[in-house]
């Protein structure tokens, strides 16, 4: 009979953790179950699929298979050493707790694990039932971003269930949208993260445009000229009207988030004034309110 290479069925090393198996056997199950892949072999890549999964998905039996060794190659003639007793598992005895059925395991299997199986029609293999009935269950998770990470995209790390895994942010996402990690689930399925923005300490958000208040001086205000404003990509020189007004907003076009229809920045003006801290201060604003008595600042 022809040796078969469970782990490279499988697709991953022979040094590979459980988890990593778990996912390869759930990635090629779903790609290959007959009830979805109806081309010419999917049948049959799916039993070996199975077949292997029951073997290096079972840390008793991956045991006995890896004592076999590491140098034997797929479709190499095969006979078990003298004296194998397939690591306690004799003929007769169900593999993986199910019974009846053994035609859908290779004869390699049943030569070492005994001539059951009970896949029952790819029916029984265990962690077969997560496919055949219902898909496993999706893993959903919160990813806070900050908004600088939506206007050029980025790339975070982030751990879950014990794994770090790398995560690509989209230029353009809003809060609500989702990223999908394909296979990468606690319990199989995919991982959904819902993207939510944290709280920024200069714009605020409002679908794609975003605000910012920025201060400016009397003089400013009141003569005009450009002054450097603070935008998600960087600073840039805005144009200041004179007689420029506390709250008045200018408009920064497609400084939002990135989209189809670019966002706006909306600038609000904030005027301060310097203290009167000195004499020097105080007789210069005497100046002026000696100067403009026909303002009225209340009126």
């Amino acid at each position: 009979m022809e040796y078969k290479d469970y782990y490279k069925i499988l697709g991953v090393s022979r040094s590979a953790s459980a988890d990593e198996i778990k996912r390869a056997y759930r990635k090629l199950a779903r790609e290959f179950h007959p009830d979805r892949n109806k081309s010419a072999g999917a049948e049959d890549r799916f039993k070996e699929v199975n077949e292997a999964n029951e073997v290096i998905g079972d840390p008793e039996k991956r045991k006995a298979y890896d004592e076999l060794g590491a140098n034997w190659k797929a479709g190499q003639q095969f006979t078990p050493p003298p004296g194998w007793g397939g690591g306690g598992f004799s003929r007769g005895r169900s593999a993986g707790g199910f019974s009846g059925g053994g035609a859908d395991f290779s004869d390699f299997f049943s030569q070492l694990f005994g001539g059951m199986g009970g896949m029952g029609g790819m029916g029984g293999s265990r962690g077969f039932q997560d496919f055949a009935g219902a898909e496993a269950p999706d893993t959903r998770a919160r990813l806070a971003i900050a908004l600088e990470d939506s206007y050029t995209g980025a790339e975070r790390q982030i751990n879950v269930g014990g794994r770090s895994l790398k995560v690509r942010i989209p230029k353009g996402v809003t809060g609500g949208q989702t990223i999908r990690l394909a296979g990468q689930g606690t319990q199989g399925g995919d991982l959904l993260l819902e993207i939510e923005f944290g709280p920024h300490p200069q714009f605020k958000l409002d679908g794609r445009d975003v605000t910012v208040t920025v201060n400016i001086a009397p003089w400013e205000a009141a003569l005009g000229g450009k002054i450097e404003v603070p935008t998600l990509g960087g600073k840039v020189e805005l144009n200041l009207p004179a007689n420029s007004r506390s709250g008045q907003k200018l408009r920064l076009k497609g400084r939002g988030l990135p989209g189809k229809a670019a966002g706006d920045q909306f600038v609000v003006m904030q005027i301060v004034q310097p203290p009167a801290s000195s004499d020097a201060d105080r007789a210069l604003y005497e100046q002026m309110a000696a100067h403009f008595t026909d303002f009225q600042p209340r009126a």
